[in-house]
């Protein structure tokens, strides 16, 4: 419970931020946009090129399709860690006392894009490991791949915040990332279970209450009500998803420059930052 208890102290923290800067909205915004569109300039050519029907002819899978594939996993993830860094770098720029814009965020991420770039080809790789291990090996290899993956992110979370926070390369940014986690908080991410577990309460609710106003109205055959209904939870829910990412990158750049120089940044408590920064016994 105490776990908890703090968890949710600094959540609020991180929200009293993304409150002071609402601005911080439009990087995870733009950030979906642009993945939805490199994802329909990827997988509409591949259909017309017949690269699936071929990867699952039993005959092996082609290099044409191992290459798509990794090109793939390249520019979705430059994309996303691009605007996830635009984030992080504004967000430091709050906890500094600053006013950051959007223009200073993607500032920021375009200075850092060569290593961004450098870090995407590592998560590419990994992801291109993980989805062979997962063909190759059948259920045990999904459960390998699983437990791997969730290690490979909690071992990479401060990953961007060092690339922009620092003039270091990708590889060097992931084995200090990695250290950081073994060194202060083992496997107690606190915080980001926490701003999980509280935005995800709020959309379980409010997808619970517009299916319920759907099936109401659907029954009373109120269509433009049910219509309406099922608009609004669906932006509600859009809307929660985006401040989850703008929340958990606020978070993660506050933990980075505690965790590196020791203070708490503006808006978050000492105590709870270095309860959660504890050591796992």
């Amino acid at each position: 419970m105490g776990r908890f208890a703090r968890s949710w102290a600094l959540a609020k923290a991180s929200l009293d931020v993304l409150k002071s800067d609402k601005e911080l909205l439009v990087f995870p915004l733009v950030s979906a946009v642009a993945v939805v569109l490199v994802a329909a300039s990827f997988v509409l050519p591949a259909f017309g090129l017949g690269l699936f029907q071929r990867a699952d002819g039993g005959d092996g899978v082609p290099m044409a399709f191992v290459a798509w594939l990794f090109a793939f996993y390249l520019t979705q993830y430059f994309v996303m860690f691009f605007f996830n860094a635009a984030l992080v770098g504004a967000a430091m720029m709050r906890l500094d006392g600053g006013d950051p814009t959007v223009r200073d965020g993607l500032r920021i991420a375009a200075g850092k894009w060569l290593p961004i770039l450098g870090y995407a080809a590592i998560a590419a790789t990994v992801g291109m490991l993980l989805r062979a291990i997962e063909q190759r090996a059948g259920f045990i290899g999904r459960i390998v791949a699983s437990m791997v993956g969730v290690a490979w992110t909690l071992a990479t979370f401060l990953t961007v915040p060092l690339l922009v926070a620092r003039d270091v390369g990708p590889l060097d940014a992931v084995r200090e990332s990695a250290s950081l986690l073994k060194r202060t908080w083992g496997e107690n991410l606190i915080g980001k279970g926490g701003i999980g577990l509280a935005t995800g309460l709020l959309m379980f609710a409010v997808l619970a209450v517009g299916g319920v106003v759907a099936v109401v109205a659907a029954g009373q055959g109120w269509m433009a009500l049910m219509v309406a209904d099922l608009v609004l939870a669906g932006l509600a829910v859009l809307g929660l998803a985006l401040v989850q990412a703008a929340l958990s990158g606020i978070y993660s750049a506050a933990l980075y420059r505690y965790a590196t120089e020791g203070n708490a940044p503006a808006g978050f408590d000492g105590v709870l930052l270095r309860e959660a920064f504890q050591r796992k016994m």
